[in-house]
């Protein structure tokens, strides 16, 4: 009955996924990951606790790294390279289904850049003086008037 009211309570708060740091096959850490309303939380230490969020639609680049050891226990280390300030790139190490967790990652990365209707600018590092619009023009609010800058003058 317990287990049921926990899966019940996952299911109401938006919890997609959740693990922790393994030594071997043990989940004997106090690194927690877990993946609730479109956000990765990364949860870390036991006197001094301190947890980081990311926003899914910020990951741009999903990877995967497993050592001989990780083979032999079921484990390998997801590395996400994101667009987050205080995070450039995440770390979810030695998880269990790694190959699985970054294929559902990968799927809900693409399913929150469609819902969230981000644009190139967010993803693909024009900065914060630059919008794209959906005709394909780029308005440059700083930048004097006149056709924008090329290739060669940037």
């Amino acid at each position: 009955m317990g287990e049921e009211n926990r899966q019940e309570t996952e299911q109401n708060t938006g919890l997609v996924w959740k693990d922790r740091k393994h030594w071997m096959w043990f989940p004997f850490s106090f690194t927690k990951y877990r993946i609730e309303d479109g956000r990765l939380y990364v949860e870390e230490g036991l006197l001094k606790s301190e947890e980081n969020e990311c926003l899914l639609y910020r990951i741009t680049d999903i990877s995967l790294e497993r050592t001989l050891a990780q083979k032999i226990f079921g484990t390998g280390t997801v590395c996400l390279t994101t667009r987050d300030i205080s995070d450039k790139v995440i770390y979810l190490k030695n998880i269990v289904n790694s190959r699985e967790v970054k294929q559902m990652i990968s799927k809900m990365v693409e399913e929150s850049r469609v819902h969230t209707r981000v644009v190139g600018r967010e993803m693909y590092g024009m900065g914060q003086d630059a919008s794209l619009h959906l005709d394909g023009g780029i308005e440059y609010e700083d930048m004097p008037p006149g056709p924008p800058p090329g290739p060669d003058d940037m």
